[in-house]
């Protein structure tokens, strides 16, 4: 007989799930993707960060130091199983089975543009959190950045069976720095030694792992009798939650809860998660195999699909009026290229795309609206981490591989050349540490500017330059791991053996006053006449505004048909140059309001250029006069601690210049400290601090804020 309430037809994006996992570094990212594949039948063997074995840390870099540095892409399949009774005798079409694209994002932040440009492109991501330490210091990072793209995700509790886990002290950090949307939605059965599984709240049935080397062999039973009150309570909390997140739901808890099946429930999980109202909170030991096939479930059944996301939004490339694109094969091509990789087997350039709408095949045309250009796609790639299954065609909702694209650099569109769309690029950061790079040989030094030109194709956040005046090349990064990393990469994989100096920070330049100054550029050059006479006035701005240019000029009410936007356009070139290069030490300006308050014109002008080099010479004069002060680079520390250490951390700190802004005691076993200290006085802090706490107090450090050194 038909079901009185036929489900839908799904598109096959239906059964699609781009998902991230994402937290702080050590919180078991990694140990949880391994587990994913291994239950999944994508691996036959587990990999383990402490053997360094694992498939999602590929790169050598990564497996010597047993942290992820590159985001890395996986495809696998998984079936939600065993059903619930209930679920399976609803109404409600749940997902049953997804096709997973996973992306393993790095936890240390200065590697965070690869958690940021992954987050752009996912619909949903899995957070973890270590059992015992709660939430850290960049977990908080990367949720802001899922907030900033809007991803729904869900959160994972990890290592339960560590000393000092606790499910509810962490949830409830979770509450208090993330909201009350965050709602338990299993617990664990016994923590530390005695961590055996977990209960399901939504289901009420537990699943326990007998055997922690085994991850496939768990039964499903009922719930121990000594947890049945905490399980209903737990529960009432999540359905609380869930009711103050969906309406719908709401309505029928409130009037007939007893009408509410598990079907139900999970359906209004979905549509509270996809609309970014309710965060669900798994648990589980990965290393110890616990909790993983919960969270799969939960991934299929709670985590959003291409077809349940907006239509992308961008812009006409020309006319920058508003436009969309619908997830559907059949619509104009609209993808986002998120990532460049060089090909370790013969270094071509691979470039990971996100297809929004359309369908990609190998030898198509696409356009780069970015650029304003085309280019070919040649082949198309399926990602293992660093392995490749060749495809001939893949439809919108799908991330792949692509060879071919010669120029198109991480943020760029590609769409279809008839049907043009821009979509909003990547966000970018400044690199706020630099080092020397030499070749041993000077032979070789063609050699390593190819390759510091390939690693900067690569990782938005790197960056090299020749310095004019001593003549060494300078490569710039996020942090001290972030330019060693580079430079082993430099040595081995690209085999140039190099020199590297002592880091340095990257300053920046301001003003401390207000100063109004003009210039002159008078002089013939070649049978040209270049002229330009040009005044500003300056004053400085909040640190942390940026720089602001404006026009005072011409008066209001007047016309001048020499005035015109080619003019405008020049005068603006001076300004932006001398704006990045300082009056102190050539260093980039920063939070200076420049108005142009005069611009002086002489009839018969045929080359106009000298109005950016007077441009440029009235700043600097401007600058030079408006007391010029030199910015530093200051960080957010943040040091966890056992509690014995914590006067021996604050007095390290002091001695940096530091200041401390909040102190918290975390558990019996782990203070926070947070402070504020200069980056350049953070040089050698990890031996230092390892050394004062017999190798157990960690930090991380994040950029703040540039100030006055």
């Amino acid at each position: 007989m038909a079901s009185p309430n036929p489900a839908p037809k799904k598109s096959a994006m239906a059964h699609i799930r781009n998902i991230g996992i994402m937290a702080h570094i050590d919180a078991g990212k990694t140990t949880v993707s391994e587990r994913l594949l291994y239950l999944s039948g994508r691996e036959h063997k587990i990999g383990e960060v402490h053997d360094g074995d694992t498939t999602m840390d590929w790169m050598v870099q990564e497996r010597e130091r047993g942290i992820t540095i590159t985001s890395a892409v996986t495809t696998f399949n998984w079936e939600v199983a065993p059903k619930s009774p209930a679920a399976a005798a609803g109404t409600i079409a749940l997902p049953s089975k997804a096709e997973m694209h996973l992306i393993d994002t790095p936890g240390h932040v200065d590697f965070t543009i690869e958690v940021s440009r992954s987050l752009r492109v996912l619909d949903g991501a899995v957070t973890v959190f270590d059992g015992v330490s709660g939430v850290e210091p960049q977990t908080e990072t990367v949720w802001r950045q899922a907030d900033r793209y809007k991803v729904p995700r869900i959160g994972f509790i990890n290592k339960m069976d560590r000393i000092g886990a606790d499910y509810w002290r962490s949830l409830h950090m979770m509450e208090e720095r993330f909201g009350e949307h965050c709602a338990p939605a299993a617990l664990p059965i016994g923590t530390e030694n005695k961590h055996r599984g977990i209960v399901e709240l939504v289901e009420r049935r537990a699943w326990v792992w007998d055997d922690p080397q085994d991850p496939v062999s768990v039964e499903i039973v009922d719930v121990p009798a000594d947890m049945v009150d905490d399980v209903e309570k737990a529960r009432n909390i999540l359905l609380e939650r869930i009711a103050i997140a969906d309406d719908e739901f709401a309505m029928t808890w409130l009037e007939t809860p007893d009408a509410l099946s598990t079907n139900d429930i999970h359906a209004a999980i979905r549509r509270a998660v996809i609309a970014n109202k309710l965060v669900p909170v798994l648990c589980g030991a990965a290393l110890r195999n616990k909790g993983i096939q919960p969270l799969l479930n939960a991934i299929v059944l709670w985590l959003p699909s291409p077809d349940d996301v907006a239509e992308i939004d961008g812009v006409d490339p020309k006319t920058r009026e508003p436009l969309h694109r619908p997830h559907d094969p059949k619509a104009p091509l609209a993808g986002l290229a998120f990532k460049v990789a060089m090909m370790g087997d013969d270094g071509r350039r691979l470039v990971f795309v996100r297809l929004y709408s359309g369908t990609l095949t190998a030898g198509m045309d696409v356009l780069n609206p970015t650029r304003g250009i085309k280019e070919k796609v040649s082949r198309i790639f399926q990602m293992h981490a660093n392995k490749r299954d060749r495809i001939e065609s893949i439809g919108a909702g799908n991330i792949v591989g692509v060879l071919g694209l010669k120029h198109t650099k991480t943020g760029d569109t590609i769409c279809d050349p008839t049907k043009p769309i821009l979509l909003e690029q990547i966000d970018a950061y400044e690199p706020v540490i630099s080092q020397s790079i030499e070749p041993e040989q000077t032979r070789d030094r063609d050699k390593l500017l190819e390759t510091l030109a390939k690693l900067a194709d690569e990782d938005p956040t790197f960056r090299w330059r020749e310095d004019p005046q001593t003549g060494q090349t300078i490569i710039s990064g996020m942090g001290e791991l972030h330019l060693d990393v580079l430079a082993d990469r430099v040595r081995r994989e690209f085999e140039v053996p190099a020199r590297i100096g002592k880091p340095q920070v990257v300053y920046r330049e301001t003003i401390t006053a207000t100063a109004s100054e003009e210039d002159t550029f008078e002089r013939q050059s070649e049978g040209d006449y270049l002229y330009g006479n040009i005044g500003v006035r300056i004053k400085p701005l909040e640190r942390g505004t940026g720089n602001v240019v404006e026009w005072a000029f011409p008066p209001e009410g007047t016309v001048l048909p020499w005035f015109t936007e080619e003019l405008k356009r020049i005068i603006k070139l001076g300004i932006d140059n001398q704006l990045n290069s300082g009056v102190l030490s050539g260093d980039p300006a920063q939070d200076i309001h420049v108005a142009i308050t005069h611009v002086g014109w002489k009839e018969g002008i045929n080359k106009p250029v000298g109005a950016t080099i007077a441009a440029s010479g009235a700043l600097r004069k401007a600058m030079q006069a408006a007391k010029p002060a030199r910015l530093a680079p200051i960080a957010n520390v943040e040091v966890s601690t056992p509690p014995e250490y914590t006067g021996d951390v604050i007095g390290s700190i002091n001695q940096r210049r530091g200041q401390i802004e909040n102190m918290e005691e975390i558990t019996p076993q782990v203070s926070h400290i947070k402070a504020l200290v200069p980056i350049e006085r953070m040089f050698g802090y990890s031996t230092e601090l390892r050394s004062m706490s017999q190798g157990r107090a960690s930090f991380q450090m994040t950029f703040s804020h540039y100030d006055i050194a």
